[in-house]
């Protein structure tokens, strides 16, 4: 009976204190296991805390000694946390695809210089047919005669069948897909590389049936230089 007793009391009172490590509101946020999992600090990329003094606030403690807020690698460079790239070198995708750098009104040498890395085939031609039907039939309509229901409103839609459009090089649709021109917004946010290559081979082969398409495959290497060639002079891009 005593025993019985004498752990109901102790049962109340471990409940008592678990209730109250519970509570938590403005500058109290109660009990907390293992802290520095909750508060996680990110290293500031550009500085560092090279005074062996300086730990930061001592919310809790660390193996190390230091503070929660100590978040500096020392052992990084110029008292940076952030690693540079190495001198000269360009980040690319995993296409291998260069920074595109073309500005939106350099449409010309765009359309000049650039060609379609993506090797044509039947399968290409039916992923970009699909593509094709996700961003490009709300305006441009199933068959890119500018009769999709979005164009039917707003107007002045390109009819990819038609005119001076057919004679468009790949690399210019591709510029226009990538930073927009007139009515049609820049798609390089919503439309990979890779996939907007292959809706301009579904545009050129299928609905302007092979009409000026380049169909020898330029390599990515040859299409990266290409761009990394260009002029990158910082030009104020005028309204299209």
């Amino acid at each position: 009976m005593k025993i019985a007793k004498t752990l109901s009391i102790l049962g109340i009172a471990v409940a008592g204190i678990a209730l109250a490590g519970c509570r938590a509101g403005g500058e109290n946020q109660g009990l907390e296991y293992a802290p520095q999992m909750y508060h996680s600090v990110a290293y500031e990329p550009l500085t560092q805390i090279t005074d062996s003094e300086t730990k930061g606030d001592l919310i809790s403690t660390r193996e190390d000694g230091k503070g929660e807020y100590f978040n500096s690698n020392i052992n990084n460079p110029h008292n940076m946390n952030m690693r540079e790239p190495v001198a000269n070198t360009v980040p690319r995708n995993k296409e291998g695809y260069l920074p595109y750098r073309y500005k939106a009104f350099e449409i010309e040498e765009a359309g000049a210089n650039m060609k379609n890395p993506i090797e044509l085939n039947d399968e290409v031609l039916v992923d970009g047919k699909r593509l094709f039907g996700l961003y490009c039939t709300p305006c441009h309509g199933a068959g890119g005669e500018g009769d999709g229901k979005v164009g039917a409103i707003i107007g002045g839609v390109a009819n990819l069948k038609g005119g001076a459009y057919v004679g468009l090089s790949e690399g210019h649709i591709y510029h226009v897909i990538t930073k927009g021109k007139g009515r049609m917004g820049a798609h390089a946010s919503q439309i990979t590389p890779e996939n907007r290559w292959k809706i301009v081979h579904y545009v050129k082969q299928e609905l302007q049936g092979g009409q000026n398409a380049d169909n020898a495959v330029a390599s990515t290497e040859v299409v990266a230089e290409e761009v990394a060639d260009q002029d990158v002079s910082q030009v104020e891009t005028p309204a299209n």
